[in-house]
């Protein structure tokens, strides 16, 4: 595509100056203070699955320059992105401030799936729930491969505001979790009847 498009000279610029097999100081201060990143994985045939995950800052904990962890909370039950990983263990992390820099950090790499207790053992300093409910159930451990720049221009600005409704960890109150706001509950799909394959 880059032949095709004419932008050989410029991705190689980029690559050059922008693309690192780690995380300098710079990213590893940027990943602490962050409340959310975006997960990308697929399966072993190759199916997609993009998935936000969020906490307070430091969620995210970096153990080296090579090597970062997230929490997995509870959630639907359905697994889809560590269901994701145990079969392909490559993962995209996509980390953006929309507030304070306006910028954004790719973190690619490949991922394994420890339990809290495991990782406890070997990484002084992972961070105990904040809140009532949030308590990792396991933990996505990534080893970086390529970490880059997510250039400004097209992330735009927000600001955080007071939520009305605060995060509800761990909570299964159907309201507080957006019950059927898409309205799928009654549309057909066209595994109606049979269990559900999607999420592994």
């Amino acid at each position: 595509m880059q032949e095709l498009f004419g932008t050989e000279d410029r991705a190689q610029r980029f690559y050059r100056d922008q693309v690192l097999d780690r995380l300098n100081a710079r990213m590893r201060e940027f990943v602490a203070r962050q409340e959310m990143v975006f997960v990308a994985t697929s399966d072993a045939r190759g199916e997609c699955d993009s998935s936000l995950r969020t906490g307070p800052p430091g969620f995210v904990h970096v153990i080296d320059d090579r090597t970062l962890a997230y929490p997995e909370y509870r959630g639907n039950g359905v697994l889809a992105s560590v269901g994701n990983i145990a079969e392909n263990p490559h993962v995209g992390l996509m980390f953006l401030d929309f507030e304070r820099d306006r910028i954004g950090l790719h973190v690619n790499g490949c991922a394994t799936i420890l339990d809290d207790v495991e990782l406890r053992r070997h990484t002084p300093g992972l961070p105990e729930p904040a809140l009532p409910g949030q308590r990792a159930q396991m933990w996505v451990v990534a080893r970086v491969e390529e970490a880059y720049i997510h250039c400004r221009k097209h992330i735009p600005p927000m600001r955080r505001v007071t939520a009305q409704d605060p995060a509800s960890w761990g909570t299964d109150d159907t309201r507080r979790k957006g019950g059927d706001f898409f309205e799928s509950k009654g549309t057909p799909a066209p595994w109606s009847g049979e269990p559900a394959r999607y999420g592994h």
